[in-house]
């Protein structure tokens, strides 16, 4: 909760922090095969999906979803064999990401930074902290993340510090979109240290001083609760500070891997949209009048544009594949060229799930006519998402980084949104 002394060192605090949820009692499951991997995945997403239209309409959080989630042992899919996890393929993952966000893209994003934190720790951190980190993600620990600050001038600039005590760092600082943070276990927050380096410093989401606020306002995305995360003097001991910085320094997989869960997400949505798309035309619109048919399902018009969304959908999934398997090269030997080459590759699919989404859920009130803008049907929540989460990471940007890396061989920059 939000204490007097927070309130005076953070005066636009405007609302209470919200109390941390205990961690799981049992062991969570672990995966073993790409084919348990995405049948778990399916199974879940069909629990998912049918509470998904009411979570967003009354922005009601997904607990018992998160809880579920975690314990189905899908949040330890990229965790190394070597310390007893499944060590899945990226495109595996990537599939996962996709079913779990076609069901509900809020509980699909809230896995992104997990994932991505966890590879981080398999590239920058030694062999003691792996088998402490690692061993939580197995047992259904989640990461948050407070890496986001709201009043930079770049994502990448940081104002958030940490001060050495000794076998502990004192974090200070304030964050904001911090996705999934709300229901977390533990938070990695993305701290300075006196050499302006970024590392990793992850708090207990209790630890005092760590305050969460509900405060995300979005019109979609809303239950990804990415909020406002205050940071007052927390202390972090140094087990759990990761020198995040290291996987940028040098080529590796990293920046990719958070990138390709974002495509992953969006393509989710585009599936989402096309699969209702067709449920509302076939049960709910009508013929147009001029077409002298008795059925919508049978105009031409509507079945030429079906067609062009399945191909972009599929398109996308296709391009989501090849960045997966680039991915997976680039984190068994991260050289200059493989690294470089899942950059583009994931780009690539940044780009088309983004398109393929937006048109998708543009085109299904086009194609399913009025009807489908009523409030009862709630199915603008598929817009209000694709438009909220395709913001990340702007397509303009990646289709910069496409053209220099055909037309003038230049590799893209190393960092964690590209």
């Amino acid at each position: 909760m939000t204490t007097a002394a927070q309130a005076k060192a953070f005066p636009d605090i405007v609302a209470e922090g919200v109390s941390a949820l205990p961690r799981p009692s049992e062991p969570a499951h672990i995966i073993r095969s790409d084919a348990e991997a995405i049948a778990v995945a399916e199974d879940l997403a069909a629990q998912f999906a049918k509470g998904a239209s009411e979570r967003d309409r009354e922005r009601i959080w997904p607990v018992a979803e998160l809880d579920a989630y975690s314990q189905s042992g899908l949040w330890s899919l990229n965790v190394p064999k070597a310390f007893g996890g499944p060590e899945l393929s990226y495109v595996t993952i990537d599939r996962v990401i996709q079913i779990i966000s076609a069901a509900d893209p809020s509980i699909g994003q809230i896995t992104q930074n997990h994932i991505g934190v966890v590879a981080a720790i398999r590239t920058v951190s030694d062999e003691a902290q792996q088998k402490l980190l690692f061993a939580q993600v197995l047992r259904g620990t989640r990461f948050g993340n407070a890496f986001s600050e709201f009043s930079s001038k770049r994502a990448a600039d940081f104002e958030t510090t940490f001060k050495d005590e000794g076998d502990h760092v004192v974090v200070t600082g304030k964050k904001f979109y911090s996705s999934g943070a709300l229901l977390a276990h533990l938070v990695p927050i993305v701290a300075l240290d006196g050499e302006g380096r970024a590392w990793y410093a992850i708090a207990e989401r209790d630890a005092p001083g760590l305050t969460v606020i509900d405060d995300w306002s979005s019109f979609g995305q809303k239950t990804t609760l990415s909020g406002t995360v205050i940071l007052d003097h927390v202390r972090v001991p140094k087990t759990h500070l990761v020198p995040g910085y290291r996987g940028y320094d040098r080529p590796t997989a990293d920046g990719a891997i958070f990138q390709i869960i974002q495509a992953a997400v969006d393509t989710g949505i585009a599936q989402a949209a096309i699969k209702d798309t067709i449920a509302f035309v076939k049960g709910g619109s009508r013929a147009w009048i001029d077409s002298g048919l008795d059925h919508a399902w049978q105009d031409p018009y509507t079945i030429q544009a079906i067609g062009d969304l399945t191909l972009r959908l599929h398109a996308a999934e296709a391009l989501l594949e090849k960045a997966g398997l680039a991915v997976d090269r680039a984190v068994a030997d991260a050289t200059a060229e493989s690294v470089a080459k899942a950059q583009i590759a994931v780009a690539e699919a940044k780009i088309l799930s983004t398109e393929a989404a937006l048109q998708a859920t543009n085109k299904l009130f086009e194609l399913a006519g009025t009807r489908s803008t009523l409030g009862i049907h709630n199915l603008d929540r598929h817009w209000r998402n694709a438009r909220t989460h395709t913001l990340h990471d702007p397509v303009r940007w990646k289709y910069a980084i496409l053209g220099n890396y055909a037309l003038n061989d230049v590799n893209p920059p190393l960092h964690a949104w590209s």
